[in-house]
């Protein structure tokens, strides 16, 4: 299963490379399911995987100067602040089992599961329907708004440790008012800081196999320069609903195994 894990691993970042999110949404599943890797433990792996994904994915987009250095700045330092301080402080106080009603244990595990499923969901909604987000555009940057959503949203995401492309992509466009390569561009640098200050937070909370960790992220970075390569020749919004179907056929099994098959 390892090796299917791996594989998968460069998925994860063709994923980022083609569409510039759904890093995580494919992680957590492939390190809980394949891996046997216990959720907690799993988000902060994402963390760290989609962060280094996403770290050598700017690249590009840094050197064709599509950057947007005040948006980065209004949503990404707020959403750093949440993340870490939501991996650091929060996630360590919840205690690991809530309640028990006859053989169902309400655990810390499976309320990550099961919101980490509920955002798939919602998410492979928005991949799936067709909207204007390559041409949406005004000049006005509502930039209390952006704080306060990357507030919201960096507290979301280190909850259940995913990098949150498909939050914080139409957040960028339709709030920061950014047009799509920007947005995509500007996403994967937060994506990149917050990912990996998620995970420092995480650091003293949980084991880290530092070789399986680290092999993972190879791949996953292959992959992402794959996407990338891909992207050029690929319309991204052709392949979004082919993708989105994929993500909530995964969010369902999920919700469905945690509640029903455990």
């Amino acid at each position: 299963m390892e090796i299917i894990g791996f594989i998968l691993g460069i998925l994860i970042g063709v994923s980022l490379g083609l569409i510039g999110s759904g890093g995580s949404i494919l992680a957590i599943p492939v390190l809980v399911y394949l891996m046997q890797i216990a959720p907690s433990t799993a988000t902060a792996y994402s963390l760290f995987i989609v962060g280094i994904s996403a770290l050598a994915g700017s690249i590009k987009g840094i050197k064709q100067k599509l950057l947007s250095h005040r948006v980065t700045l209004y949503f990404g330092i707020p959403s750093i602040i949440s993340i870490f301080l939501m991996r650091k402080y929060l996630i360590p106080m919840l205690p690991n089992t809530f309640f028990s009603i006859g053989d169902f244990i309400f655990s810390k595990d499976l309320i990550i599961m099961l919101v980490f499923s509920i955002l798939m969901i919602v998410s492979s909604i928005s991949m799936i329907r067709k909207n204007a987000l390559d041409t949406y555009q005004e000049p006005q940057l509502a930039a209390g708004k952006i704080i306060f959503l990357g507030l919201i949203i960096g507290l979301l995401t280190g909850f259940v440790g995913v990098g949150g492309g498909f939050l914080i992509i139409p957040t960028l466009i339709y709030e920061a008012k950014l047009p799509m390569k920007k947005a995509v561009a500007t996403s994967l640098v937060i994506i990149a800081f917050n990912s990996l200050i998620g995970f420092a937070g995480s650091i003293n909370s949980i084991s880290i196999d530092w070789t399986f960790l680290l092999t993972f992220t190879a791949f996953a970075v292959i992959g992402i320069f794959t996407g990338m390569y891909f992207s050029q020749r690929i319309g991204s919004e052709k392949l979004k609903p082919a993708f989105g179907w994929f993500v909530l056929i995964i969010g369902i099994y999920i919700l469905i195994k945690e509640i029903f098959l455990k």
